[in-house]
């Protein structure tokens, strides 16, 4: 008898099995993402031009698109008559601005400009973006100088982001993804003797200058590697979702976590970050950069019942506060007015990380604009926001960010003149 429930029970598993990949296979468009890269001199790296572009977190979104011809997920940009002739808006970022989650059409600063045909059609604006993931407001420094500025824009919108506070800093993005922080791949910055900041260009051959991986465990537990790891198994669709799904639920051990831990202790025996390390703790399975911005007691720590200043994350602001000195420098020489869109995300944990964006950004007479306020004005939650397995904008999201800058401008059509 019990043998025969067995059988029945393995018979029953296979034809859920059976059906979930036909399913799967019917509905489900495409399984893997694909994104070509390619190293643009001065730039950085950049989404290969006139590609098409698919991209997926296995339960959410499952997006095609294509590049332009300058390797953005964008509409290619106009030319320089029509880009003068109306109220032209640059939109630089990170991922929120590449916006992989998302078709083009649906991207906030399109309906941006759908929403002022029928609103303010007399400003006439237009929009184009320069979004790559991964990179923070120094690195979008050549997104500006190389494209955005030919264009001749009348508003600049930064995006920013909780992670910015800690993406411009490259010790931080060395340890974190074990690249040089001296030969990183996009624009950066470092400290000259004086104590200022100098930019630093792309570097070509950074894959050259990598930091040593370290040995360690196994990131997947044994008992999940048996299923998810076999060749046999992932071929098949369903399958691939439930270990999607197993990983989310039970993720396995924090091998990054080991790994930022000694590339910091390789990084501490060079002079110039031995000092700015002294007193940092790696943080374990967290968002570094939202606990920078909101938990002030990170920058110290006790020593001998002493508190004292930790180097590094007084540091990692720095670099945030000088990428928004030069975009503030540049666009004030080309005649454009500069503004901040502060994601929902710098709400999270209590607001610190808008707050603190707030005050650097008013220190330096940058409005900030606020997609929380259009957020919670409308009852919604912040979470309503994101997808439900992605931190980044949904519909919704690039929905309300479109109507927290129609805000502004409405407000602001001077800045069209």
């Amino acid at each position: 008898m019990v043998g025969w429930n067995v059988v029945l029970l393995v018979a029953g598993l296979v034809l859920i099995g059976l059906a979930g990949e036909a399913w799967l296979r019917s509905t489900v468009p495409f399984r893997t993402s694909h994104w070509p890269t390619v190293f643009v001199p001065g730039v950085g790296i950049l989404l290969r031009p006139d590609t098409e572009i698919r991209w997926t977190n296995g339960l959410d979104f499952w997006t095609v698109s294509r590049t332009n011809s300058l390797g953005f997920l964008d509409r290619e940009p106009p030319s320089p008559e029509r880009a003068v002739e109306s109220c032209r808006i640059a939109v630089i970022g990170d991922s929120f601005v590449e916006a992989q989650q998302v078709h083009i059409p649906e991207k906030f600063y399109i309906r941006l400009e759908e929403m002022t045909a029928r609103e303010l059609s007399h400003l006439d604006v237009t929009t184009s973006a320069f979004g790559r993931g991964g990179t923070g407001q120094i690195n979008q420094q050549a997104f500006y100088d190389e494209y955005a500025r030919h264009l001749r824009p009348k508003l600049v919108v930064l995006v920013f982001v909780p992670n910015d506070y800690i993406g411009n800093f490259p010790l931080w993005r060395a340890i974190r993804s074990g690249l040089d922080p001296e030969h990183l791949p996009y624009v950066s910055a470092a400290r000259a003797e004086n104590g200022s900041f100098r930019l630093r260009p792309p570097d070509p051959d950074y894959r050259r200058f990598r930091l040593p991986r370290l040995s360690g465990p196994p990131s997947t537990p044994q008992w999940r590697a048996l299923f998810c790891g076999r060749r046999t198994f992932r071929t098949s669709w369903f399958v691939d979702r439930v270990c999607i799904k197993w990983s989310r639920i039970f993720p396995g051990r924090d091998v990054d976590f080991a790994q930022r831990v000694g590339r910091a202790k390789l990084l501490n025996r060079r002079p110039a970050y031995g000092s700015l390390l002294d007193g940092w703790r790696p943080v374990s399975k967290g968002n570094l950069s939202m606990r920078l911005a909101n938990e002030p007691e990170l920058l110290t720590f006790n020593s001998g019942g002493e508190r004292r200043a930790v180097p590094f994350y007084e540091e990692a602001l720095a670099f945030t506060a000088f990428g928004l000195d030069e975009f503030k420098a540049r666009t004030e020489r080309d005649g454009a007015a500069l503004v901040i869109l502060a994601s929902h995300g710098m709400h999270y944990f209590g607001g610190g990380a808008f707050a603190r964006l707030n005050e650097m950004a008013g220190q330096r007479h940058i409005p900030v604009i606020d997609q929380a306020e259009v957020i919670y004005r409308q009852g919604a939650e912040l979470r309503d926001a994101r997808w439900a397995h992605n931190g980044h904008w949904s519909p919704a999201g690039h929905q309300w960010a479109a109507e927290a800058l129609l805000e502004y401008l409405k407000r602001n059509q001077s800045v069209c003149e």
